[in-house]
């Protein structure tokens, strides 16, 4: 429930939402052409939502995520995926780049980490990679900044009456 009655910024300046989408489709386009799957790009969104507290994108990215084949152990697990091996190398390193994007300014770890996931994923699935992050992280701020409500959802995913 919104706390009080401040605008939902997509809908106070559709202008800039509109926008806003372009940029997502376009940083979407050259993520799957440098060779990120739908999973790695869903892994990055849903890490993000998680670390930002954003909920309205978390509902949706986990969903995404569970469409594009992601199996539930993994989403389950995502908040200590690096204290199990049930994610592969690409995985982790996605991972490890939703992180660093996200919990910024970089430290020492976080920087080993991305040079480890450059060394996995190559320049090219790198950077669209950490284009994903920056762009889950906006629409984090914008969600929680516009207070988008999370509906209740049934077994079958459907919005049910609250």
């Amino acid at each position: 429930m919104r706390s009080r009655m401040r605008p939902y910024l997509d809908k106070a300046v559709p202008e800039a939402w509109e926008a806003a989408r372009t940029y997502s489709a376009a940083v979407a386009r050259a993520a799957e052409q440098r060779g990120l799957s739908a999973q790695e790009t869903e892994f990055i969104k849903v890490r993000a939502s998680q670390l930002n507290g954003c909920a309205f994108c978390l509902d949706l990215h986990a969903r995404q995520a569970r469409d594009a084949g992601i199996p539930q152990q993994k989403l389950d697990l995502l908040p200590a995926w690096r204290e199990t091996s049930v994610f592969t190398e690409r995985e982790a390193a996605v991972l490890a780049i939703a992180e660093a994007a996200t919990r910024l300014p970089l430290d020492e770890d976080a920087e080993a980490d991305l040079v480890a996931a450059q060394d996995v994923l190559g320049d090219g699935g790198f950077a669209a990679a950490e284009w994903v992050a920056v762009t889950i992280n906006a629409f984090n701020r914008i969600s929680i900044l516009s207070e988008h409500p999370v509906r209740p959802r049934g077994v079958d995913g459907k919005v049910t009456q609250a």
